[in-house]
């Protein structure tokens, strides 16, 4: 097993600006505009957030985080589908993100039940609140090594110890393959590490 020296890793940050006062009609011409040109934008009534580039360790934590949860989804036969980075726009309460990543379990609905996002800079738009406009019911933050996880109740989000959609997952084992250079083994010693565990 090898496992990346935390001191060699030092998160670039990720090239952002933010825009004020920016009407909801401008934000879906931007949006529309500009899709794929830049990494992500957010919008949180009239601010908005775009994120130039993202770093490489974002994009490496990013992709290990994602095979790790579709492996668990695999080896445990859950109806897992990943909508990956697309754009969720709600007008009616001026909210528009574009997640890390993002699962749905069984059919792909109009929003994810799950929202993965990679924080590797501080500041910016808050994404708790644009996630609640949007009304997607869990979003896990991925930051300091460690997952922070929020479920949506009626007064807004509350800290969670465990998905409540994947009740069964053991982020702290999970989390033990976040570190891995070869992304391979990393899914491999974690599937040798479920059937272990049961």
């Amino acid at each position: 097993m090898l496992v990346l020296d935390p001191k060699n890793l030092q998160p670039v940050e990720d090239q952002r600006i933010i825009l004020y006062d920016v009407i909801w009609e401008r934000y879906e011409q931007l949006s529309d505009m500009f899709i794929g040109e830049f990494s992500r934008m957010i919008y949180l009534e009239g601010t908005l957030e775009i994120i130039m580039t993202n770093s490489p360790e974002h994009e490496r934590l990013k992709t290990i985080i994602a095979r790790l949860i579709e492996t668990y989804a695999v080896e445990k036969r859950i109806a897992l589908n990943g909508y990956g980075s697309t754009t969720f726009r709600r007008q009616a309460t001026r909210r528009g993100a574009e997640p890390d990543e993002c699962y749905c379990l069984g059919i792909l609905n109009e929003v994810p039940d799950i929202v993965i996002e990679i924080v590797l800079t501080s500041g910016g738009v808050d994404k708790l609140e644009v996630y609640r406009g949007l009304a997607v019911p869990e979003v896990w933050f991925w930051e300091n090594d460690r997952f922070s996880l929020y479920h949506l109740r009626e007064q807004g989000y509350e800290s969670i110890s465990r998905s409540e959609f994947l009740p069964e997952l053991d982020l702290s084992l999970l989390i033990q393959y976040v570190g891995y250079s070869n992304q391979t083994e990393a899914i491999i010693a974690y599937r040798e590490a479920l059937m272990v565990n049961g």
